[in-house]
This record gives structure tokens, C-alpha cells and sequence, in this order.
């Protein structure tokens, strides 16, 4: 019997974890089932419905950050191409478009095999790296959807970054 075949108890359900954090934090919260919760995250640019989920047989808890935005089904195509084009600048996570829903979602799962326990600073930056990557591309978006621009020049517009001080 290999190491991976020998079961290991764990020792909580890694949600109640998540929900510990988001309760300490004053995070408005619900408890869909034992293995998934979900949470509203004001930003600054809107407010994201992010949703922890636990799968017991991956051992991944994973989490989903909508962005309340839709977009037409004649946008699909431009929509898919400017999350080609910022996947390409993530380091964690990634943007998926939901294409039946005409919704963007950022996903990302920490890894807890072998009855591994997620810390509440783990989860934290889980949702921490979420947010960042709505926030940092949530005007591309807007630009794609509302400004009519092309997918190369949404994404310009949100990588600008300025420098020094007027």
C-alpha cells in the first residue's frame, strides 16, 4: 500500500475555517451546505460574491469570485480573448468566463491533501488574491463591455500604471 492509499482523518471541515475568518472580520456570510460557503466583498469598484467550496474526494478547497457584471452573447468572443490576455499576467489564480451564464470568474483552490487544515491566514490571502485581481482588472472589463474597446485595448488601460507624483 502506497502512502497516498493510507487514509488520513481530518480534522475539520476546512469551510469552518473560512467561516471563522470571515466572522472575525465582520463578513457578511452564508452557509450554502457544510462544504460550501459564500460572502459579499466590497471593493472599489463593486462588490464580489465570492464562494469557498470544499471537495472532499480532490482534498481542494476552492474558491469562485464573481464579478457582478454580465456580458452579451456578442461580446463572447472579445470577452474570452481579454481573459486569454490576463491570465497571461497572473501568477495565481486565473479568470474563466462562464459562457451559459455570461459571467467572469476568478478561481483559485488551495491544495490540503493527506488531512491537511487550512490556516485562517491562508484563507485570508485565498480571498485577499481574489479581490486583487477583480479590482486590478475590473475596468477592462468595463471597458470590453461598456466603452466598446477591443480586448488589446482594455487590457492596456488596465496595466497602466502611473509613477512618481503630480
Amino acid at each position: 500500500m502506497s502512502l497516498s492509499e493510507i487514509p488520513v482523518p481530518r480534522a475539520a471541515n476546512p469551510v469552518e475555517t473560512v467561516e471563522h475568518v470571515a466572522a472575525a472580520h465582520g463578513w457578511s456570510f452564508a452557509r450554502a451546505s457544510e462544504d460550501e460557503l459564500t460572502l459579499v466583498i466590497s471593493g472599489l469598484w463593486a462588490d464580489y460574491q465570492a464562494s469557498f467550496t470544499w471537495m472532499g474526494d480532490l482534498e481542494v478547497l476552492h474558491l469562485a469570485c464573481a464579478i457582478d457584471l454580465k456580458f452579451p452573447e456578442r461580446r463572447r468572443a472579445d470577452m474570452t480573448e481579454l481573459v486569454s490576455m490576463i491570465n497571461e499576467e497572473l501568477w495565481i489564480g486565473h479568470f474563466d468566463v462562464w459562457a451559459n451564464d455570461g459571467l467572469v470568474m476568478f478561481r483559485h483552490a488551495l491544495v490540503l491533501t493527506g488531512g491537511a487544515t487550512p490556516s485562517g491566514p491562508q484563507c485570508e490571502f485565498l480571498l485577499a488574491t481574489a479581490v486583487d485581481a477583480c479590482e486590478r482588472y475590473y475596468q477592462a472589463f468595463q471597458y470590453l463591455l461598456w466603452a466598446g474597446k477591443s480586448p488589446r485595448e482594455a487590457i492596456k488601460t488596465a496595466l497602466f500604471e502611473t509613477r512618481g507624483e503630480a
